[in-house]
């Protein structure tokens, strides 16, 4: 890829936004009955190639068993107000109505709460009694003390997410997490990042990982941009990470590592330029955070938000479109991208006669002027 001079003493590749590409059309076109969105990592399928990120404004208990009978994973935040109080309902509804100006300082407050173990448990249970799959996200830093806890709870599907997660954690403080060591003695599927080059995607497949997050930044409640000066573009992003995939495979012998797109996805265009890049699926916050039957209540924050020394995150307000179902899989009452989000992606896979999501990985992009 071309680089350009920023100055005489520094040169940067050429990257693009989801923005700055649209798919186009192919020879053919498709029935949309006859396509499938399905996916499916290690042994478990979903109608939907989708994960709801693990955060208090997206995903409770409830909304993580709807979303599971959608077809799709509701990926519950071990880190969150669930799993600190009882009933974390009023702090939901306080948090949606502070002032701009008190906000932050009071989530801080908030969230100070201690992780309690015998909540993990409670939250993992109500889920899995539900008779959706189980998964649930911990940090890299929390990992090492709650893992047992969480395994032991019966969780089917383990998410290690971070702003960035390295397979190689430099630290003279504390001994970091061994991802290698850690995902091979675990018995169920892990999926680790955020990840934003081929580099760093391609030693996380390296640890055993069933699947890498792409992303750094890029969500809508994120202000990692301002605060630090890094962000990704995330078309540029999936693609590199998608081309690990590839190189990982021949080097492991046929070892597929799903690549999943987790950030910068808030339309239904989104999603199918996600998957045109090469995501086999796509972790959703903001969309989501705008159901009428979500906790957030049309709020929007994650837990960069309430960091206790270097926030860089906000609570947004988004308002709200319809309820989870009618955002996931319709009917739409409005024409912005918003709802019916997957009925939008199988649309754009009839438009360019692709029948399922591997097919439709090779559709041809094009970058707008």
């Amino acid at each position: 890829m071309s680089e350009l001079e920023i100055g005489r003493g520094k040169r940067g590749r050429s990257a693009w936004r989801f923005d700055d590409i649209a798919i186009v059309p192919h020879r053919r076109t498709r029935d949309p009955r006859e396509i499938s969105i399905a996916w499916q990592i290690d042994a478990y399928r979903f109608e939907l190639p989708l994960m709801a990120a693990p955060m208090d404004s997206v995903v409770s208990p409830a909304t993580a068993i709807a979303i599971g009978k959608l077809g799709g994973l509701g990926v519950l935040n071990l880190e969150g107000l669930w799993t600190r109080y009882d009933d974390p309902t009023p702090l939901l509804a306080e948090i949606a109505e502070l002032d701009d100006a008190a906000v932050t300082r009071r989530m801080q407050e908030v969230y100070n709460e201690p992780i309690r173990e015998d909540l993990i448990v409670q939250r993992i249970a109500e889920v899995r009694d539900a008779g959706v799959v189980t998964a649930a996200a911990l940090s890299p830093q929390r990992t090492k003390q709650f893992w047992k806890t969480v395994v032991d709870a019966g969780v089917d599907i383990f998410v290690i997410r971070g702003t960035t997660v390295s397979a190689e954690h430099v630290s003279s403080q504390s001994e970091p997490l061994n991802l290698k060591q850690f995902i091979y003695e675990l018995d169920v599927p892990v999926v680790v990042g955020g990840v934003a080059t081929y580099t760093a995607a391609l030693h996380l497949m390296r640890t055993g990982a069933a699947g890498v997050l792409v992303g750094f930044g890029g969500g809508a409640a994120h202000t990692t941009r301002d605060v630090l000066g890094v962000a990704v573009p995330m078309a540029t992003a999936i693609a590199d990470v998608a081309a690990a995939r590839r190189d990982y495979m021949d080097e492991s012998g046929g070892r597929y590592v799903h690549v999943i797109a987790d950030g910068g996805v808030g339309k239904s265009g989104d999603i199918a330029k996600a998957v045109a890049c090469g995501a086999d699926a796509v972790m959703m916050g903001s969309p989501l955070a705008r159901a009428t039957d979500g906790p957030g209540r049309g709020h929007h924050w994650g837990s960069e938000a309430h960091h206790p020394e270097l926030p860089r995150g906000e609570r947004i307000h988004l308002g709200s479109v319809g309820t989870i179902e009618q955002i996931l899989v319709g009917p739409s009452h409005t024409s912005d991208g918003s709802m019916n989000l997957f009925g939008a992606l199988r649309r754009a896979m009839a438009t360019t006669g692709y029948s399922d999501l591997k097919e439709f990985q090779r559709v041809s992009v094009t970058v707008l002027p």
